[in-house]
């Protein structure tokens, strides 16, 4: 019986588009047995298994324009640009004005891990399924933390940064865990190799406070090109499907035009119609 996964990097607000792909998931149906969540991948996924079609569609085009979401001010009042208990918490609890529908994501058979990267060594720590409950977000938080643009997010005293610098393409866990056919959703195209003065800036801030996780974002851009180098051998083999954006239309991590969100949203939707041909050959 094959086995099948789905990867999703994240990206911040770039990750509209596996938004998309999701949506278009749910639309047909289309069931994965694992889903691996890492940064604003996490939030794309939760959703796909919760079966609420457009709710992160939603949080990206309207929520993410109000201040306490997303500011300079959330900055200047707790340190971090983006509110991530505004996000998982006052929006996404029972009593929201958004809610998840946690019910249906715990009943719903898929797995999920979530990647994060612990901020005192720089090792990355994987959360699943059962470290998420009713009002307890706690895990998707942690790997959304953005270093320098956000604190680190407490967890049991544990200070937790985005996945994405420990183990930005869990590939190879995929790989280990038994899974045959692969989804990955990229946020930058499939050609985009990551060069080392991107973090170099950040993990110079970060050296005093976290000197073990400055060193591995220093060194994320060795890591991720290293994994897409798993990934496109393994797309060669047929094993795996890469799903990327043609372009990013304006869209960065922490920055966002509407149209833009809704051009990389329906590059999502497009993108999506090769799935159900790949998962069943």
């Amino acid at each position: 019986m094959t086995r099948t996964a789905m990867i999703d990097v994240g990206g911040g607000y770039r990750s509209i588009f596996g938004a998309g792909i999701m949506d278009r998931m749910l639309d047909e149906g289309v069931t994965v047995d694992k889903c691996f969540g890492v940064s604003a991948g996490t939030a794309n996924m939760i959703n796909y298994m919760s079966g609420q079609r457009g709710r992160t569609y939603t949080f990206y085009t309207d929520f993410s324009t109000r201040k306490e979401y997303a500011s300079a001010e959330n900055f200047a009042k707790i340190h971090s640009y983006v509110d991530l208990d505004y996000v998982y918490s006052t929006l996404s609890n029972s009593d929201g004005e958004f809610p998840l529908d946690y019910p249906a994501f715990a009943a719903n058979p898929t797995d999920f891990t979530v990647v994060t990267c612990d901020a005192r060594n720089g090792h990355a720590v994987y959360f699943n399924k059962s470290d998420i409950s009713q009002d307890n977000y706690d895990v998707l938080k942690a790997s959304s933390a953005v270093p320098v643009a956000c604190e680190p997010y407490l967890i049991d005293d544990v200070p937790y940064y985005d996945g994405g610098i420990a183990d930005p393409i869990p590939v190879e866990m995929a790989v280990s865990e038994g899974y045959d056919r692969i989804i990955l959703i990229l946020t930058h195209r499939r050609d985009f190799i990551r060069q080392p003065k991107k973090d170099a800036a950040p993990a110079r801030i970060l050296r005093h406070r976290y000197p073990a996780a400055a060193e591995r974002l220093k060194n994320r851009y060795r890591t991720y090109n290293e994994e897409m180098q798993v990934a496109a051998r393994l797309a060669a083999e047929g094993r795996l499907l890469i799903l990327a954006p043609e372009d990013l239309h304006g869209l960065n991590t922490l920055s966002k035009n509407l149209d833009g969100l809704n051009a990389m949203y329906q590059e999502g939707l497009s993108a999506a119609k090769a799935i159900p041909g790949f998962l069943a050959r």
